[in-house]
C-alpha cells in the first residue's frame, strides 16, 4: 500500500468538493431568483392581443389572457374530469369593480380577436378594454364610429400632450415659484414680529405690499390654469364595453391608446421599450400602481450615497484608532465585542434611535436655533433623507469598522517600520502608507454597507421615507440639495405595491419588476466600488494586500 494517499489529502479533497458544491448551489439559486424576477416582471410590459369571448347565456368579455390553469372536476378520482380555465384581465375597474376574471373553457361558446377593439391606459382606474363609439366636444360630435373616431383621436391626443406640458409648467414652475415667494414673505413677517426692530411697521408694510402683488400674480395664474384645465377636459370619448355598457371619459385621461390586434411585432417591441422607459423615468400615479418609479430610484441612490459619505469617516477613524493607536487591552477588547454585537441589533431599533436622537433632539434643536419663524411647522425636526442616511450610517458602521480593521491588519508590519525608519511621523505613515495600502479592504466594507443599506426598509419608515414624495430632494432653488425633504425608496415601494395596494393581483408584476430593478441598482453601485477597489489593489500589489 505504498501509493495510498494520506488521510489528510482525502479529507481535504472532500472539503474542497463540498465547498465547490455549495458555491454551485448558491449560483444556481441566484440565477433562478433572477430568472423568476425577470420572467414575472419584464413580461408585464409586453402587449398581448385582445381576446373577445362569447360565453353561455349570451355573455361577452374582452381582455388579455394572462394564465391558463388546469382544474379537476368530480367527486372521486374515477369521475374526475381535467379541464382548463383562463385568467383574463378585463380592466374597466370603474365599471365592473375588478381587473381580472376566471373563465372556465367549457363555458366559452366562441372566440374572436376584433380589429377595432381598443385598450386605453388611463390616469386612473387602470386600463379600459372595449370599443370606441364616438368622440364628442360638448354637445357636438367630432367623430362617430370606431374607425373615424380612432383616426380623429390620434391628433387630438397629441394636442392634449402639449396642453399637459403647459399645465405642468404653470403648476410646478410658475405657481410653484409664486407659492415659494409667498412662504418666504410669511416667514419674513414672522421673523420681524419676533425680532421687533425699530422700523417694524415700515418693514411690515413693505412685506404686505409685496405679498399683495404676489397674491395677485397667483390669482392670475390660477385663472389661467383653470382655463387650461377646462380646455384640457373638453373632449369626451364615448366607449362601449364588450358587455354593451356605455362609458364616457375625457380624452385627457387617456395616457396611451392602442389597437393591439392590429399591431405587428415591431410595433409591440417599440411599445415594450416605451413602457420600460416610462417605468424607469416616469412619476408614479394612482397610488403607485401605475406610471413610473423614478422618484424611488432617485431617493434610493441618493440615500445610499449620503449614507456612504457619513459612514466612511466614522468607520475608518474608529478602525484606525482601534488598530493603530489604541493600547491593546481589556478595554479595546470590550469595544470590539460591542461593535460586533452592534451588528446584530435589529434594524428597527436603529430606526427608533434615529427618530429620538436625530429627528427630535438634533432636528428639533436645529429648528429652534435656525428656523424659529417656521415653528411649530418643523423643518429639520421631522423625518427626512438626511436623518434616514445618518440612521443607516449607524446601522452599517460596524461592518465598515470590521472590514477596515482587517484591511489594516493585512498591511505588513515591515511597511510601517520602513516608513518610520525613513523619518516619517506616525501620522504621515498612517495617512500616506497604511491607508492607501488598506484601501481595498476599506472599500470592501463600504460595498457591504451599501448593499445592506439599499435593502433596508424598517428604519426608514420611521425617519423620513414615505409612500409618495411630492418633490425630489434636489431642485433649482438654493441650497439646491434639500436634505430635510422626505423621499421614496425602492424597498418600501415593493412592500407598498405588493401588500398595501387595493388591487394586489393587478400590481403583482410590478413587484417583480421593482425587485429586479433594486437588485440592478445595488449591483451597479457595487460594481463601481469593486472596480475602484481592484484598481487600488493592483496599484498597491507590492504591499502584499
Amino acid at each position: 500500500m505504498r501509493n495510498a494517499r494520506p488521510r489528510s489529502d482525502i479529507v481535504g479533497d472532500g472539503l474542497t468538493a463540498l465547498c465547490a458544491g455549495a458555491l454551485a448551489a448558491n449560483l444556481v439559486l441566484v440565477v433562478a431568483l433572477l430568472v423568476v424576477l425577470a420572467a414575472n416582471g419584464m413580461g408585464h410590459f409586453w402587449q398581448g392581443r385582445l381576446l373577445e369571448l362569447e360565453l353561455r347565456e349570451e355573455q361577452r368579455i374582452l381582455g388579455e389572457v394572462h394564465e391558463r390553469e388546469r382544474i379537476r372536476r368530480g367527486i372521486s378520482e374515477e369521475t374526475d374530469v381535467v379541464e382548463h380555465r383562463l385568467r383574463i384581465e378585463v380592466g374597466n375597474r370603474d365599471v365592473t369593480g375588478s381587473d381580472f376574471v376566471w373563465v372556465d373553457e367549457p363555458e366559452i361558446v366562441a372566440r374572436a380577436y376584433p380589429a377595432d377593439a381598443v385598450m386605453l391606459e388611463r390616469l386612473e382606474y387602470g386600463n379600459f378594454y372595449g370599443y370606441i363609439v364616438e368622440l364628442r366636444r360638448g354637445d357636438g360630435v367630432l367623430a362617430q364610429g370606431p374607425s373615424e373616431s380612432w383616426e380623429a383621436l390620434q391628433p387630438l391626443r397629441r394636442a392634449k400632450r402639449v396642453q399637459v406640458r403647459a399645465i405642468r409648467r404653470i403648476e410646478k414652475g410658475e405657481i410653484g415659484e409664486v407659492n415659494r415667494r409667498i412662504e418666504q414673505l410669511r416667514l419674513a413677517e414672522r421673523a420681524l414680529d419676533s425680532a421687533r426692530p425699530a422700523d417694524l411697521e415700515a418693514r411690515l408694510g413693505e412685506i404686505r405690499r409685496e405679498r399683495e402683488k404676489v397674491e395677485s400674480e397667483y390669482e392670475a395664474l390660477s385663472r389661467q390654469l383653470l382655463d387650461l384645465r377646462e380646455e384640457w377636459k373638453a373632449e369626451l370619448l364615448v366607449l362601449r364595453t364588450a358587455a354593451g355598457q356605455e362609458h364616457t371619459m375625457p380624452v385627457a385621461h387617456v395616457v396611451r391608446a392602442l389597437r393591439p390586434n392590429t399591431m405587428d411585432g415591431l410595433d409591440r417591441l417599440a411599445l415594450y421599450f416605451a413602457r420600460v422607459w416610462e417605468f424607469l423615468t416616469g412619476n408614479p400615479r394612482e397610488s403607485n400602481t401605475e406610471g413610473g418609479i423614478f422618484p424611488a430610484i432617485f431617493g434610493t441612490v441618493m440615500m445610499v450615497f449620503l449614507m456612504s459619505f457619513a459612514v466612511a469617516p466614522f468607520g475608518i477613524l474608529a478602525a484606525l484608532y482601534l488598530r493603530e493607536y489604541a493600547k491593546q487591552g481589556p478595554l479595546v477588547r470590550v469595544v470590539r465585542i460591542a461593535v460586533n454585537n452592534l451588528a446584530g441589533v435589529p434594524s428597527i431599533v436603529f430606526g427608533v434611535f434615529g427618530l429620538g436622537f436625530f429627528v427630535y433632539l438634533v432636528g428639533g434643536a436645529t429648528d429652534r436655533v435656525f428656523f424659529p419663524e417656521a415653528l411649530p411647522t418643523p423643518t429639520y425636526g421631522t423625518g427626512g433623507i438626511l436623518w434616514a442616511s445618518l440612521t443607516l450610517a449607524l446601522l452599517t458602521v460596524p461592518v465598515v469598522i470590521v472590514a477596515t480593521e482587517e484591511g489594516l491588519a493585512a498591511v505588513p508590519r515591515i511597511v510601517r517600520e520602513g516608513s518610520l525608519a525613513l523619518g516619517a511621523t506616525k501620522l504621515e505613515t498612517t495617512w500616506r502608507v497604511v491607508l492607501p495600502a488598506a484601501a481595498p479592504g476599506i472599500l470592501t466594507g463600504l460595498i457591504l454597507a451599501m448593499a445592506r443599506a439599499a435593502g433596508e426598509v424598517a428604519p426608514l419608515m420611521i425617519v423620513g421615507m414615505v409612500k409618495l414624495a411630492p418633490a425630489l430632494p434636489v431642485d433649482r432653488h438654493f441650497p439646491f440639495v434639500h436634505l430635510e425633504r422626505k423621499f421614496m425608496h425602492l424597498g418600501f415601494h415593493i412592500y407598498d405595491v405588493g401588500f398595501q395596494s387595493p388591487n394586489v393581483e393587478a400590481t403583482k408584476p410590478l413587484v417583480f419588476a421593482t425587485a429586479l430593478l433594486l437588485i440592478f441598482v445595488v449591483t451597479i453601485m457595487n460594481v463601481v466600488a469593486i472596480v475602484l477597489r481592484n484598481h487600488l489593489r493592483r496599484r498597491y500589489s507590492g504591499s502584499a494586500v
